[in-house]
């Protein structure tokens, strides 16, 4: 979840937030998950990565890069709205939609599927529905800055920047700099 991330106070609560990532310990943990993406996918030419809007754009366009520096050839990166395939679609009255950018045939590829956080599962649930109108991956690995549990549906991220356990009545802020200027993930109690 991407939001505002000016001051070190949750804007809708006043709650401090608790920084457990810095600019430089996210640089460290993209460069961690592009190695360990690297390791498990012996045929580079077959991997793409697609991020989940918001949150996973930035970051499947960070790891592109860094695969790409890796394997000496572009990684090709796409954008997956999933707000139409959510199973809480009811609940909301005009669900804000992003755009899907998918530039490439996703068929027999292995797509990497990249978000900030990991929670329930419902979103790598309704990426993965999305994701079959775009063809017939080989395989879907997932990728995530944080995972931070709570676990509705029997979903599990292959490659996980930080765990961190959290309450329910905690949220995770990601703060990517380009969005706000800088990188920060905090936690802060609703």
């Amino acid at each position: 979840m991407i939001s505002k991330c000016l001051n070190a106070l949750d804007p809708r609560t006043g709650s401090p937030e608790v920084v457990i990532l810095d600019e430089p310990a996210i640089d460290r943990t993209l460069t961690r998950i592009a190695h360990e993406i690297s390791e498990r996918n012996a045929d580079s030419e077959g991997v793409v990565l697609i991020g989940i809007q918001r949150g996973g754009v930035r970051l499947a366009e960070r790891l592109s890069q860094l695969l790409s520096g890796l394997w000496h050839h572009p990684v090709a990166v796409g954008s997956l709205d999933i707000n139409m395939h959510r199973d809480d679609l009811h609940t909301q009255l005009a669900p804000e939609v992003h755009e899907t950018r998918i530039p490439f045939d996703i068929t027999d590829k292995t797509v990497v599927l990249v978000d900030d956080v990991l929670f329930s599962g419902r979103t790598v649930r309704a990426a993965l529905d999305a994701m079959n109108d775009f063809g017939r991956p080989s395989r879907v690995q997932v990728a995530v800055l944080v995972d931070r549990g709570h676990r509705e549906l029997p979903i599990k991220a292959d490659f996980v920047g930080k765990n961190v356990p959290t309450a329910l009545n905690e949220r995770v802020h990601v703060c990517l700099r380009e969005e706000n200027g800088s990188d920060r993930v905090s936690v802060v109690r609703a």
